[in-house]
């Protein structure tokens, strides 16, 4: 194989290797095959410090123009060698990140596309001063984050009071602003992991067909009025005289797998790989690490990871069948009261009951790692909760369809289309019915499932007692270093806006 060699003088302050060269793949054209090898370096500063530009997991060089990850290079070729055409089983608008990228083939070859990548984009030996300072510019600005996070994190000083994610250069967390922006177009963007299990919170990218939605312009449809079944919905009672709906079992199958397929592409993390690490749980160690951790410190960690969590229930809400369709106002509301609530049911997903541990920032933590909050009773609560929920034995359609009613809880305040949510509500609460019938569920189950609203509710209560009561103690704390989500959703200092904003 033929090897040209970029003109070192050129880049040797730019970029180096962690000791193995950077190959540069490219397509045969007609001729020998062409790679761009730049020779190894001790100076910290390399281009894999940049992550995949397609799933955000760890890249190994520049490819096909594009600097990405081993996995999506192949993948790549393998689409350009077969000239495969891909379909896309959803809205084309699939999540792609590191765990989620082999789910939509159709999805992963358009991201590769969008960023750039082509089988001509590495025919040319040479990189062009405006591309080399663009790349020297990115490297360098990762290397700063970077070496900020090692800077702030000395052994055996507590952690600075911002996320793994985001860093500005004043160490402040960079996040958007206000619930609205999230809802318009905005999909979960997480810290980055270092490996496979590292972190309990993974970045995904935007995704595009929803990057330039306008809520503005969407037309609700009308929704006809159904006959009554009296009684059967506890959480959805009429004021207006309106009739309860009975729908066809056509349309529960379309709600139920509209819903199973929203919750699935905006989990963080899949069960199953979850369920392969139950063992890793912190050692006595790592738990007096985190016991030892300023309460101030710990909080903000929570808050970080509460708010990333949030990100992909307004993601998972948008999917929803109707939901897009209800005023902003009401959007907002739902979400606002309803978001945490939805991670708690989410949570069970990652909870082993039989060590009494929930998956938290890349192992299994008891409720003890959560001391230096000062709210073991709180902690208490979400435990048991968890655990609880985790007993049923739930299935992802169970749990999606729990979480679509909770979120449409057409009883919460401030809601201007009232009656249009309860017939949502009551309609994902038929699929629920039904998805637990077909599952062969026992009986009274979801009579359970219902009772568990209201434990929701006094468990998100007891959260906002606690943030209130941490931020008369350190008022600059929140307002300096909360993300703007989470102080918009939980501190009364938002509220004023949200309801103007709406």
């Amino acid at each position: 194989m033929k090897r040209i060699t970029f003109d070192i003088h050129e880049i040797r302050d730019h970029f180096t290797t962690r000791g193995k060269p950077v190959m540069v793949d490219c397509k045969e054209k007609g001729r020998a095959q062409i790679c761009i090898s730049v020779t190894k370096k001790t100076h910290t500063s390399q281009i894999e410090i940049i992550p995949c530009k397609i799933c955000g997991d760890k890249s190994s060089g520049i490819h096909y123009g594009v600097i990405t990850c081993e996995g999506c290079k192949g993948f790549f070729r393998r689409s350009q060698q077969s000239n495969a055409t891909y379909s896309c089983p959803r809205q084309k608008n699939c999540l792609i990140d590191r765990t989620s990228r082999n789910r939509c083939q159709h999805c992963r070859l358009q991201k590769c596309l969008a960023v750039g990548m082509s089988r001509d984009a590495v025919k040319f030996g040479r990189m062009s001063k405006k591309q080399r300072d663009s790349l020297y510019a990115e490297v360098q600005k990762h290397r700063m984050q970077q070496q900020q996070r090692d800077h702030q994190q000395q052994p055996g000083e507590a952690e600075p009071l911002t996320p793994t994610y985001n860093i500005t250069t004043n160490g402040l967390t960079e996040l958007h602003d206000d619930l609205s922006n999230y809802i318009d177009g905005h999909t979960p963007e997480g810290s980055k992991a270092d490996s496979a299990v590292s972190s309990f919170y993974l970045d995904i990218q935007p995704s595009p067909d929803q990057s330039g939605l306008d809520i503005n312009g969407i037309k609700p449809e009308p929704i006809c009025d159904y006959t009554p079944a009296s009684g059967f919905f506890p959480y959805c009672s009429f004021t207006n005289g309106e009739t309860s709906p009975t729908v066809s079992m056509a349309e529960l199958e379309h709600l139920a797998q509209n819903i199973s397929k929203s919750h699935m592409e905006t989990c963080q993390y899949l069960r199953e790989e979850l369920q392969q690490i139950t063992w890793q749980t912190f050692l006595q160690e790592e738990i007096e690490n985190y016991q030892n951790k300023q309460r101030e410190v710990m909080w903000q960690l929570c808050a970080v990871k509460i708010t990333e969590a949030i990100q992909y229930v307004v993601e998972f809400a948008k999917r929803i069948d109707g939901f897009m369709e209800l005023c902003q106002n009401d959007q907002i509301v739902l979400l606002k009261a309803g978001s945490l609530e939805v991670v708690f049911i989410r949570m069970c997903r990652a909870f082993d009951s039989q060590n009494n541990t929930v998956y938290f920032d890349g192992k299994y933590a008891s409720p003890e790692v959560f001391k230096s909050l000062g709210c073991e009773d709180f902690i208490s609560f979400v435990f048991e909760f968890g655990k609880s929920l985790c007993s049923m034995h739930l299935t992802e359609d169970e749990i999606a369809l729990f979480s679509a009613f909770v979120l449409m809880s057409a009883d919460r305040s401030w809601l201007q289309e009232k009656v249009k949510i309860e017939k949502l509500q009551q309609k994902i609460q038929l699929a629920l019915q039904h998805v637990l019938q077909k599952n062969h569920r026992e009986d009274g189950i979801l009579t359970k499932l219902i009772c568990k609203v209201s434990t929701l509710r006094a468990l998100c209560g007891r959260h906002t007692e606690k943030l209130i009561a941490f931020k008369a103690i350190y008022p600059d704390i929140v307002r300096l270093h909360f993300p703007p989500l989470y102080k918009e959703l939980f501190t009364s200092e938002f509220e004023p806006a949200m309801q103007i904003d709406g």
